[in-house]
């Protein structure tokens, strides 16, 4: 076959067996590979309610069926299994090299069972794998770890996706990260991975599928090459990353702020991509094939000088760090980056876990006392950045916090409505009450709240021309809660969750006003890279298959209608910024809920309906 290798490498850790098993090109076509063939993997193999950190939860790296393809976009991957943050569905995907590594290394997924005796790492390469004592490592923080890893393998490029102290501490949010600064971020798989002792899967490959129209690919990649520098957004996100968002979504009033009490910072200007820019930056970086090279190297400043290896921080990771915990130091949060990457913990959940401390803080709910003594004002650099570290050492009440905010909430009377999360995973850096499409996507996402689950609907105001292929004619309002804006996220939703099969950036392709590509691009990459002869259709019912899979996965662990919320604050008026005052209405919000689950063809309890099943080809989940 083409663009795939057809193989799965099956690991027992328990047994210490290693098999591979074939793929069949039917079910590779159905699934896409990615999330949605692990995700069919995980429905058959995972028994219902079990422990994340037992035996029975199996870890699947999965890449998708373009991916290594040589062009822009096109290299990352997606590690599935259940989470212990929420007690579901769990996902992650990242860019890099690992995932077109993987693919080079003769097999299309890893399914990791059982918990070995001691800690040990995987190694692929060429068509062949093995299990190595990872005893020396373990501890270590990922730069350490990796370096041995190379030097135990031999493969100095060898590329890996392993874990921090974080990690094996069974911190509730703990990632994976490979080349020590691209992350499976959330979902707490890393944790997953630590509970295995499993410190790492390093891979090298030197197997390049086959693909069936190796000069379609190379015109896509001229195209490409061609039109993304007279594409201005393209440009900007090159030049400043994903941080250039701070400075327009502040001046919108929808970045978040003082635990999402308010919708600008006074210091954004100090925390911007711009600012990083002139000040801390010292080199860019990209994935595998693409020249955007949207990934910052940066070395922060006294008295938070950090090692340019670990990169430098996202957008996420500026607004986790800065503003939600109104800290305007640029190296300070680069600093928190760092020991994040170090110990491999996920930005977003650690720094909306300070945030939520020190509102308790500022509240009288924690003290000096709880807190060893340390001052966790807003505000308050050094404090955050040594909040950092106790959480992945769990130290103190960094133990705690480890656990997640909602969990954390439960230990302290009072402190619920500040512990920000849906499905039990922390809320990602975008506030909902100045655009409502993010709300439903952080209320629908299976894995819990998701800033990555759709594009986001400000730009749909004014300009639809990259989605009108998929069926969006007409402008929908940012703030609308209606039918046409369930109609606009439910397309967009099943727009995203395809790339997400795919395991393609959303940065490089339309809608997304980064986007180079155009919809139909998709298609015709798919096409020249397997042969199949698709369409439109075919892969947007692929992707509709997943979310269902996703739906059944969390239903079968005991999630209803009633968790497809919001945490309360977003029912409440912003305090202060350009929409002071904006908030979401709870009535309006509900009607949109019961709207999407008759538009997905499910039930009043947002179960979907046999018929539904039957149509996407899931019958054997019924």
């Amino acid at each position: 076959m083409y663009a795939n290798n057809g193989r799965i490498l099956r690991i027992n850790l328990s047994k210490k067996e290693l098999k591979i098993e074939d793929i069949s090109e039917k079910l590779l076509r159905k699934y896409l590979g990615g999330k949605s063939l692990a995700l069919y993997y995980l429905l058959k193999e995972m028994n219902p309610r079990s422990d994340p950190f037992g035996p029975e939860n199996p870890l699947i790296f999965s890449t998708g069926t373009a991916t290594g393809v040589p062009l822009p976009g096109f290299s990352r991957f997606s590690v599935l299994g259940k989470s212990p943050l929420t007690g579901g569905f769990g996902e992650a995907e990242a860019g890099g090299y690992w995932g077109a590594e993987l693919k080079y290394s003769g097999f299309d997924l890893v399914s990791v069972a059982g918990i070995s005796e001691k800690p040990v790492y995987l190694w692929i390469c060429d068509n062949d794998a093995e299990l190595r004592d990872a005893s020396s490592i373990w501890g270590l923080k990922t730069k350490e770890a990796q370096e041995a890893i190379r030097k135990d393998t031999g493969e100095s490029l060898a590329r890996v996706a392993l874990i921090g102290p974080a990690g094996e501490r069974l911190v509730r949010y703990a990632c994976i990260i490979n080349d020590l600064k691209f992350a499976n971020g959330r979902s707490g798989l890393g944790a997953v991975m630590g509970s295995k002792k499993l410190k790492a899967v390093a891979v090298k490959g030197r197997r390049k599928p086959e693909y069936k129209d190796q000069d379609k690919l190379k015109e896509l990649a001229k195209w490409f090459s061609e039109n993304w520098k007279n594409h201005p957004p393209a440009v900007s996100r090159s030049r400043f990353g994903t941080a250039e968002m701070v400075l327009p979504l502040n001046a919108d009033g929808t970045l978040p702020t003082r635990n999402f009490i308010k919708g600008s910072f006074d210091h954004a200007e100090e925390i911007s991509g711009e600012a990083m820019a002139k000040t801390i930056l010292v080199e860019t970086e990209g994935c595998y094939a693409c020249p955007i090279r949207c990934k910052r190297v940066v070395k922060g400043r006294p008295p938070f000088e950090t090692d340019p290896s670990y990169g430098g921080p996202e957008y996420e990771t500026v607004a986790a760090f800065g503003s939600l915990c109104e800290v305007a130091d640029l190296s300070a949060i680069s600093l928190a980056n760092q020991l994040c990457n170090a110990y491999g913990m996920d930005t977003i959940s650690t720094g909306c876990a300070i945030a939520y401390a020190m509102e308790c803080y500022e509240n009288g709910i924690l003290t000096l006392k709880d807190t060893d003594s340390l001052d966790l004002k807003f505000g308050n650099a050094e404090a955050m950045v040594k909040m950092v570290e106790m959480i992945a050492e769990r130290r103190g009440i960094g133990n705690l916090l480890a656990e997640g905010v909602r969990i954390a909430s439960e230990k302290f009377n009072g402190s619920e409505r500040y512990a920000l999360h849906v499905k039990g995973k922390e809320i990602p850096m975008h506030e909902p009450r100045g655009k409502t499409g993010v709300a439903l996507q952080y209320a629908f996402s299976a894995s819990g709240a998701d800033h990555m689950q759709a594009a986001h609907d400000p730009p749909f105001e004014k300009n639809i021309e990259g989605i009108m292929p998929l069926g969006i004619h007409e402008t929908v309002n940012r703030l609308s809660l209606g039918p046409e804006k369930v109609q606009l996220f439910k397309t967009l939703h099943l727009w995203w969750n395809l790339l997400d099969c795919l395991d393609v950036c959303k940065f490089v392709i339309k809608p997304h006003s980064v986007g180079v590509f155009n919809v139909n691009h998709i298609m015709e990459v798919v096409n020249a890279a397997t042969g199949w002869d698709t369409s439109l259709h075919e892969l947007m019912t692929a992707s509709e298959r997943a979310l269902n899979m996703s739906r059944l996965l969390n239903i079968r662990e005991g999630f209803t209608e009633h968790d497809d919320t919001l945490p309360r604050r977003f029912f409440e008026p912003l305090e202060s910024g350009p929409r002071a005052g904006a908030k979401i209405s709870e009535e309006e919000f509900a009607k949109s809920v019961k709207i999407f689950y008759e538009m997905m063809g499910w039930d009043e309890r947002g179960i979907p309906k046999l018929s539904k099943l039957h149509e996407l080809g899931l019958s054997e989940f019924i």
